[in-house]
């Protein structure tokens, strides 16, 4: 039991400092994105509705279960207003340990424009993520969204959600929040790249080179689409 609410308070420092790297970053104002995490208890960890990131600490987590009821909350704090998404990414893998949810302001760029971040341009998304598509709309905190989402959980670890921001998913926290960084980098070097003129992709042949080495020497933990364009040309 010790170990287990050692491991709890890790977690939660942890939350903690993804969300106020987050903010730093300017992946999120005001009370803008949210985080889960899977406890080993079955429970879910969530960062509250209402809050900045950069004022979350630990004791303001939200611990809720699967049906989404809280099961520990210290005051009036609760879960955030959009974990319906974060449970349905949880339904849909058994391999996602945790969720990240923000508006990465490049990547948002994409999602605003109604463009997927499909391009095979860079060597590092191509093996990390493959195409990243753009989800439809759907209004947050209702049903919609984890609808919109679900047809792309199966091949996919980032998503792009139309008019709103990104979301990704890993194994634990830090992968998940690695995943957003990567594809906020890779946002905006695909923006540079068309600003110059053109994002020239990697060859065929070349790009089954690298997957291979992603299924065989990489270990690359997570789903990938494998060559998959979603724009319309």
């Amino acid at each position: 039991m010790k170990y287990v609410k050692m491991k709890y308070a890790e977690i939660r420092e942890q939350i903690c400092d993804v969300c106020h790297k987050m903010w730093q970053l300017g992946w999120v104002a005001a009370n803008d994105g949210n985080v889960s995490v899977l406890l080993p208890d079955g429970n879910f960890l969530v960062t509250p509705t209402g809050i900045s990131k950069s004022f979350i600490t630990p004791e303001k987590l939200v611990i809720i279960d699967k049906d989404m009821n809280v099961v520990e909350a210290e005051g009036n704090y609760k879960p955030s207003s959009e974990i319906k998404m974060h449970m349905r990414c949880y339904a849909e893998r058994d391999d996602v340990g945790a969720v990240v949810h923000a508006h990465p302001p490049t990547a948002t760029g994409f999602a605003v424009a109604g463009k997927s971040l499909d391009e095979y341009s860079m060597i590092e998304t191509v093996i990390a993520t493959g195409s990243i598509p753009l989800t439809p709309y759907g209004t947050p905190s209702t049903n919609e969204v984890p609808e919109a989402i679900a047809p792309y959980l199966a091949e996919h670890d980032v998503l792009l959600l139309q008019n709103h921001g990104a979301l990704t998913v890993g194994c634990d926290l830090i992968t998940a929040y690695y995943r957003m960084e990567s594809l906020e980098l890779f946002a905006k070097i695909s923006l540079n790249a068309h600003l110059l003129g053109v994002a020239k992709e990697i060859p065929k042949e070349q790009i089954d080179k690298l997957l291979y080495l992603r299924d065989n020497y990489y270990n690359v933990t997570g789903r990938h689409p494998g060559y998959k364009h979603y724009n319309q040309v």
